[in-house]
């Protein structure tokens, strides 16, 4: 079941939102659910609210693998009780002090596309969750994958779903 929480800054007054709704994909783990919160971004005309959500199972983002260490090792690595930090309403897990603190400096580099949701379900228009050995960095931005199965899939258009995946993000959590 995913659990979306919004929080909106509209006019000066905050607004939070919880809605229960059903999985848009099928998932292995009930306990699969989406953390969202909102980011205001201004344009030269108006302030326009910005919702962006994150895989995460417990409060846990990306099943405790270390974003930081994608880049920085090429591996996936599992973060740990240790080194955690808490950003957009999600937990993330670190290997290292260091890389929780790279990842504070500049999460946004660090975090991966899409929520963390799995990138070719986000190009076919839903949502899936995510194995975090299905992984791959493109341009300098980490991608998720459901599974190494798909990825395979995925890997045979990277620049065509990419470009889906934009199109139909964060629209698949509607």
């Amino acid at each position: 079941m995913h659990k979306l929480l919004s929080l909106a800054l509209l006019g000066g007054a905050i607004a939070l939102t919880s809605c229960v709704g059903t999985p848009k994909a099928a998932e292995s783990t009930p306990a699969a659910s989406v953390a969202a919160s909102t980011e205001t971004t201004a344009s030269s005309e108006s302030a326009a609210a910005t919702e962006i959500a994150y895989f995460e199972e417990g409060g846990i983002a990306i099943r405790g693998a270390d974003p930081v260490a994608y880049f920085t090792e090429s591996a996936h690595v599992a973060g740990s009780d240790e080194f955690t930090h808490d950003w957009q309403g999600v937990t993330w897990k670190f290997a290292s002090a260091e890389n929780r603190d790279s990842f504070i400096a500049d999460p946004e580099a660090y975090a991966p596309e899409y929520g963390g949701f799995c990138a070719y379900a986000v190009s076919q228009g839903y949502t899936a969750e995510i194995e975090p050995d299905a992984w791959k960095i493109v341009d300098g931005k980490l991608y998720l994958n459901y599974n190494k199965k798909i990825q395979k899939r995925w890997e045979k258009d990277i620049p065509g779903f990419i470009a889906a995946a934009n199109q139909n993000w964060p629209g698949v959590l509607n």
